[in-house]
């Protein structure tokens, strides 16, 4: 255990036990990390994704139906189907977040009230976009789904993962948790997956162990009360906070919920009583469960479940006009239940938004509260008489089945259109063409006959 600081190790035997303990440290010395990856239901079966990692020796992750362990590494970034957003690379233990929104939308939370059928649901630090990809396919299209990270660069990595998801019912910020203040009881959960120590990455990341010290795991404690605190007002009274960490030390897990419970008002909900799924070899603690290598296949995780005191529900509030530059208009290119606008941005140019009908209120309102980086569906560019289909329109759930004639790609032709390169496509029609690797959308181009225009976005480009 020479790798890992004395006082962790310390710290570690108190907050999980010798036996506990021991097979951590065993686990982040033999540093085999574990590979799983989740399929994306609006796109391919986990049936499918199982034959397509066939080689890698697929086994399920007890807790999400839809994951798969990988005992071999693939490279992800020559695969088209993981830039189409078929599926989601992520630590199997964060999956188990999103088995408590699917019990919670089930109204199976033990001494609380069922959540309501039209849902809210904020995850305060989402970036990459796990969490967020994992709870998307549990949305009804009356739910709406915001996804927020402070930091720019990594909202804009955010914005990126969760285009390619495909779900037209989120919305992507880029807020301070303070800026939710704006938007008073709006929210009916909350995930906050708190920026922490990182002593569950210690197997994965290497550097997180030289980082780690007693003074940044107090720091880290502090700015976790400090976030919750901040964001607090945004969540409804009566709704549900699910608090995670990557950590394991009591100070950032159980005793910052008890600190939540008591200073704002909140009752811990046994996570058990609400999970639709087993939660095979996790730790039972005071307020909640840790997730730990060596007695789980995944990465350090602990999470809990809170419930807000008292009963006043802020009414959610409509948006006051649509703005200037904004003009209704048809948009046959998105299916059914879309309301669509021609739209003048900053910079003059005209682009095609569509907006899920029912949530339009709700998006326009946040659009006028808070920073949005990303919201409703950009389907396409205006370019004199042509309506030049995006990449986030091929990509998306709101695509109408027949908008586009589409064309089947082999596996060096797809990669190639995602390095930018041209793409023959000699027996289809000429126009805006989609193309497709194994069924699963990856981009438009236009079929000129002898070639095409590659239209796959010049900042997503493959460079390997």
């Amino acid at each position: 255990m020479t790798s890992l600081p004395d006082s962790f190790v310390v710290s570690a035997r108190e907050a999980l036990g010798e036996d506990v303990a021991a097979r951590l440290f065993a686990a982040v010395e033999a540093g085999e990390s574990v590979t799983a990856v989740r399929a994306n239901p609006a796109k391919i079966t986990a049936e499918s994704l199982a034959e397509h990692f066939k080689d890698s020796e697929p086994e399920p992750v007890p807790w999400c139906p839809e994951a798969l362990y990988l005992k071999h590494r693939p490279v992800f970034a020559l695969d088209p189907w993981f830039h189409a957003g078929a599926y989601y690379v992520q630590d199997a233990s964060s999956m188990f977040v999103a088995s408590l929104v699917k019990g919670l939308k089930g109204g199976s939370a033990a001494g609380g009230e069922a959540v309501p059928q039209s849902l809210r649901i904020l995850d305060l630090c989402a970036a990459p976009g796990g969490k967020s990809t994992s709870v998307a396919p549990l949305l009804s299209d009356n739910d709406l789904l915001v996804s927020n990270e402070v930091i720019s660069s990594r909202a804009t990595v955010l914005a990126e993962n969760m285009t390619k998801w495909g779900c037209p019912n989120a919305v992507v910020t880029s807020c301070d948790p303070s800026a939710f203040a704006a938007v008073p009881g709006f929210f009916d959960i909350m995930l906050t997956d708190v920026p922490c120590s990182g002593e569950g990455m210690f197997r994965k990341d290497a550097g997180a162990v030289g980082e780690w010290s007693a003074d940044n795991v107090a720091l880290c404690a502090s700015r976790q009360r400090r976030i919750v605190s901040d964001v607090w007002p945004a969540l409804k009274c009566g709704g549900y906070l699910i608090y995670s960490t990557c950590t394991f030390n009591h100070f950032e897990n159980d005793d910052n919920v008890e600190w939540i419970c008591a200073e704002l008002g909140a009752d811990v909900v046994p996570v058990d009583s609400v999970a639709d799924t087993a939660c095979a070899g996790a730790l039972k603690t005071r307020c909640g469960l840790q997730f730990v290598p060596g007695t789980t296949r995944g990465e350090g995780l602990f999470v809990a479940l809170l419930r807000k005191n008292g009963t006043a529900v802020a009414a959610r509030r409509k948006p006051d006009r649509q703005g200037r530059g904004v003009k209704k208009c048809d948009c046959r290119q998105l299916g059914d239940g879309f309301n669509s606008y021609n739209v003048t941005t900053s910079s003059g140019e005209q682009i095609i938004k569509g907006y899920p009908a029912v949530l339009e209120a709700d998006i326009r309102f946040l659009e006028g509260a808070l920073r949005v980086i990303r919201s409703g569906i950009a389907a396409a560019t205006v370019k004199g008489k042509d309506l030049i289909p995006s990449a986030a329109l091929a990509l998306s759930t709101a695509l109408a089945a027949e908008a586009y004639p589409s064309a089947e790609m082999g596996l060096e032709q797809a990669l190639a259109y995602l390095r930018l390169q041209p793409v023959a496509i000699p027996n289809a029609p000429r126009g805006f063409v989609l193309l497709r690797y194994k069924g699963v959308a990856q981009g438009f181009v236009k079929n000129l006959g002898n070639r095409s225009n590659n239209l796959f976005p010049a900042a997503w480009r493959l460079r390997m």
